[in-house]
């Protein structure tokens, strides 16, 4: 026995906003994937009334009252994106992805030391360089480097911290960025 499908109703605005509202108490998001969401559920239901669905407006609303911030929002998944090890470049992409403009994006950039730390939480939690169980040889350290530009590192970031001598070196250096943050 097959359960019978149920076909939704169209959308009407009171339930577009309803969607909308219930989105954002739900999830921490931005303009953008607010904006997404709702034209996929219009595409998913319909649209009941009349004109053109009023996404745009809706979502400037919520702007306006404070329901979506993407600069709160960019600060937030910059801030976990460097504690989870990862690079400036990962960083302002997931923030581009998300639809967080350049302008934002610009201003989340991390500064040197919050860099330094991010790389160095990549290399304690992968084991590169220092942080080796055993000595590298020279295509191990190249896929080390390889793996640290993929996750968003300055070359020279990742080739400081592979070609680094002990864990310890790597952790003031880390710690010296010159006072920045």
């Amino acid at each position: 026995m097959s359960a019978k499908r149920r076909n939704p109703h169209p959308l009407t605005s009171a339930r577009l906003e309803e969607l909308a509202l219930a989105y954002v108490a739900r999830f921490a998001t931005t303009q953008a994937k607010l904006g997404a969401y709702l034209r996929r559920k219009l595409r998913e239901r319909g649209w009941e009334g009349e004109g053109t669905p009023p996404v745009e407006a809706l979502v400037n609303r919520y702007a306006d009252l404070g329901y979506v911030d993407d600069a709160v929002w960019a600060r937030l998944k910059a801030g976990s994106l460097l504690q989870r090890g990862y690079g400036a470049r990962r960083v302002s992409e997931a923030l581009g992805q998300a639809g967080i403009e350049d302008q934002v994006r610009l201003q989340m950039r991390p500064l040197e030391g919050a860099q330094r730390r991010a790389a160095l939480v990549m290399a304690r939690r992968r084991r590169f360089g220092p942080f080796a169980m055993q000595a590298l040889d020279r295509p191990m350290r190249e896929k080390q480097i390889g793996a640290m530009l993929r996750a968003g590192h300055t070359l020279d970031i990742a080739r400081w911290i592979v070609n680094a001598s002990d864990p310890e070196t790597v952790e003031e250096w880390a710690d010296s960025a010159f006072g920045e943050d």
